[in-house]
């Protein structure tokens, strides 16, 4: 006769990493969506995307429901890379107090090249700036860049964050409408972003807008 075996347990099907071939999947995606909208701007429709990305339409779906949300994660992504170089390569050499001027240089020239996904971007969520926990991490880096501009004495010492992003807008506006150099726009601006003669010696705490 056998022995009767204990209660059985549930069993609970252990969590699992997503497949890597699906992040390979939504990595070609964005890349491919990114291309497009830089290329083509707004008139990008979702089965060019999956054609480029050589998946099916079904595949796309899975990853974006809908193509506002493509397009939502295209600019999450460009503003992700303008993150990791304002918080690594800019932030390099502090000596030399020119991390603020990289960093403009680089959302201009990310700007400049990628003018079709800022209009689709525009149009689909109406307006192309960051938001939320994004926003509040770049606000973040760009404090960080102005403190370690005012320590080597190359920064204005009442220079805050809302000053930075009211010169990005500006920036944006050349960029998006040609009216204008905005390599010159940087150099220009930053003559009114170095120190004044009745800045104290001390650098204040960076003011959050």
């Amino acid at each position: 006769m056998s022995t009767p075996s204990g209660p059985s347990r549930p069993s609970t099907p252990a969590l699992r990493k997503p497949r890597a071939d699906a992040e390979r999947n939504r990595a070609r995606l964005l890349a491919a969506a990114c291309a497009l909208f830089e290329e083509r701007g707004d008139e990008v429709q979702m089965p060019d995307v999956a054609r480029a990305a050589g998946v099916g339409i079904g595949t796309l779906y899975r990853h974006f429901p809908s193509r506002q949300a493509l397009v939502e994660a295209a600019a999450e992504q460009r503003f992700a890379e303008i993150l990791r170089l304002a918080q690594t390569d800019c932030l390099r050499d502090p000596a030399s107090g020119k991390g603020l001027a990289r960093y403009l240089h680089h959302v201009g020239r990310v700007l400049s090249e990628g003018r079709g996904l800022s209009a689709s971007v525009a149009a689909t969520v109406g307006s192309s700036a960051p938001g939320g926990e994004m926003l509040a991490q770049l606000e973040l880096a760009v404090g960080a860049l102005i403190s370690q501009g005012r320590a080597a004495g190359t920064l204005r010492a009442d220079l805050t964050v809302a000053d930075v992003y009211m010169l990005v807008a500006g920036l944006s506006g050349i960029i998006r409408t040609g009216s204008g150099d905005w390599h010159r726009f940087i150099d220009l601006a930053f003559d009114g972003l170095g120190p004044r003669g009745d800045d104290p010696a001390s650098a204040e705490p960076v003011a959050q807008p």
